[in-house]
């Protein structure tokens, strides 16, 4: 009982503080009861600054479970269970998300209580982001406790509906079980809805906007749209509807490709493409702190962060699908503007090798890195082993055969008598047995650190989320129109020629895949469209084990000590498939 009277208590003690700083100092219960229209600034300001502290849990949950990136091996940090899907009820990082999630509920909801409404555009337009908030928190819950929505919606629960601080909480406190996931949605909607009317004034993507409560919406919309072989028309034309809004505003623009390539780099202030970010400042990352920010696992910048995921494999070829991106910094060539988010790291030297992926077992792939001996126009390559300082023969010369001599593409009949593809390159360091190709789309922002700025909305996702309400709507010119408007702003000359039942699925899943990596999206777009994740590349996960979109394991368990402390019945998610529902 303690701990969930501290969390829907949270709202009264809120902070005095601007929005690039965290809170420090508490304003008194009292100020805000006997005044809380003059306290209304304080208070946005508490919740803005909740999301700070949602938003590094938020994006572990949607990201890690997903096919974007790999780790160096097996870890003891909760968050691995993200990655291995050996789902617990017992983990503080998950235990993080539902606390973070409900403390912005409640600050939100007890907002909109206190505050009344009609008294300006200004009080109503920060009422309205407070919605924003509230409805956002339920759909981000709600996707990650509550199954995929074609999936019974009206059967499978979702999360609890407590709109702030009962009225009468120090009396015998009794709380509802989850809602169902339609009932989850709905109120989400109400909330987004609500918000979208009352927001009249554009801060900037720092703060919510009305375009944000229509950028929401339009996904809200999108994961109701059922799969692609059996969608929900209604909710697609919804989807489509909330987008051509956000689009047709002339608030936004798709930054030119170089100015994308550099999209990290930009502060939400100086970024055109931005609709809602949670904002993040220098200041609230004192010393070695960085190396907790998102970006601190996925590269070591300025001598901080982990770096100790990388960009897997899958999404390396799917970078390189219509043509090798190479980071060498000689031969420096970007295909995909994707590309430029990834930084491999090359040693000095420049040691030539010819890279490819290997099977060592029917259930592992794993990395080589061949030592490259050019003799006139063959290109022969050996394993060799560092003694005194210089490389010596550790294995049998192998002779590759040009696949793309231009590209320098090339393929090996290996030892093991199983022909492979690979790449020319330069010697990428290792972190164990795994090349790191860092990923900086979560660093860099304004400095070379790992300051980052989680994005919620941004315009380019609303293009593709049209492009596929379009296509479950059966029209797929338009849809083909929204695809090519992303997909040929990374790859000049890489737009579709056509666009139909047989290939919309994959072409347009794709897109979302390379556009929003490392956005917290990939895992949840895999399975709300009924499909399986497959992750068959190097790395500690089970690499062959297929996880299907019907798998008890594609939701989290409701954290163990938010059940213990909850004041009513909060019913666990099944613990096995059998407890699944699918209609």
């Amino acid at each position: 009982m303690k701990k969930i009277l501290t969390l829907l208590l949270a709202a009264a003690s809120l902070t005095a503080c601007d929005i690039d700083r965290l809170p420090y100092n508490s304003m008194a219960a009292e100020q805000i009861t006997n005044d809380p229209s003059a306290s209304l600034e304080s208070l946005m300001n508490g919740m803005y600054a909740q999301l700070k502290t949602w938003s590094d849990p938020m994006h572990r949950c949607g990201e890690y479970a997903g096919d974007n990136m790999m780790i160096r091996g097996s870890s003891t940090d909760a968050f691995y269970e993200f990655i291995s899907f050996s789902r617990t009820p017992v983990n503080y990082r998950l235990q993080n998300f539902w606390d973070y999630g409900y403390k912005a509920v409640a600050q939100a909801s007890n907002i909109i209580k206190m505050i009344e409404e009609g008294q300006s555009a200004e009080i109503d337009n920060q009422l309205g982001e407070c919605y924003y908030v509230r409805g956002m928190m339920y759909f981000y819950l709600c996707r990650a406790y509550g199954r995929p929505y074609y999936q019974a919606p009206d059967k499978n629960l979702g999360v609890p509906i407590v709109n702030g601080t009962p009225d009468d909480i120090m009396g015998d406190l009794l709380l509802p079980d989850r809602s169902t996931v339609k009932e989850t949605y709905e109120q989400a909607i109400s909330d987004l809805k609500k918000a979208e009317e009352m927001m009249t004034i554009n801060k900037g993507a720092a703060y919510a906007s009305k375009e944000a409560a229509q950028a929401m919406l339009s996904r809200v919309y999108l994961y109701m749209s059922g799969t692609y072989e059996n969608p929900n028309r209604e909710y697609a034309q919804l989807a489509v509807d909330y987008a051509d809004k956000v689009i047709n505003s002339g608030n936004y623009s798709l930054l030119p490709r170089e100015e994308f390539m550099k999209y990290n780099t930009l502060t939400p202030e100086n970024n055109d493409e931005s609709i809602f970010v949670v904002k993040r400042v220098a200041s609230e990352f004192s010393g070695y702190d960085h190396y907790y920010g998102i970006g601190g696992m996925y590269a070591n910048i300025g001598g901080m962060g982990w770096g100790e995921m990388y960009a897997s494999a899958k999404y390396i070829d799917l970078l390189n699908e219509t043509g090798r991106n190479d980071w060498r910094p000689d031969h420096y060539k970007i295909v995909d503007a994707r590309a430029a988010f990834i930084e491999p790291t090359y040693t000095d030297d420049h040691k030539e090798v010819f890279r490819f992926i290997k099977q060592d077992s029917e259930t592992v792939l794993n990395y080589e890195q061949l030592t490259v001996i050019k003799k006139g126009a063959t290109v022969i390559c050996q394993k060799t082993k560092e003694v005194d300082g210089k490389d010596v023969p550790d294995g049998p010369e192998y002779t590759l055969t040009p696949v793309d001599a231009e590209q320098e593409i090339y393929s090996i009949t290996y030892q093991d008598g199983k022909t492979y593809t690979g790449v020319l390159d330069y010697y990428i360091s290792l972190n164990r047995v795994y090349p790191q190709f860092y990923i900086t789309k979560c660093s860099r922002e304004g400095e070379d650190s790992h300051l980052h700025s989680p994005i919620i909305s941004r315009l380019s996702e609303i293009y593709l989320n049209r492009a596929e309400a379009y296509a479950k709507l059966g029209n797929y010119s338009a849809a083909l129109a929204d695809l090519n408007t992303i997909r040929e702003r990374s790859i000049i000359g890489g737009g579709y020629a056509s666009l139909d039942a047989t290939n919309a699925s994959e072409r347009i899943d794709k897109e979302r895949q390379l556009e929003l990596a490392y956005q917290a999206e990939r895992s949840y777009d895999v399975f709300r469209n009924g499909k399986p994740l497959t992750r068959r590349y190097p790395g500690p996960h089970q690499q062959f084990e297929d996880i299907p979109a019907s798998d008890y394991r594609v939701i989290y368990y409701i954290p163990q000590n938010a059940i213990n402390a909850y004041p009513g019945t909060l019913t666990q998610n099944p613990t096995d498939n059998s407890g699944v529902i699918l209609n």
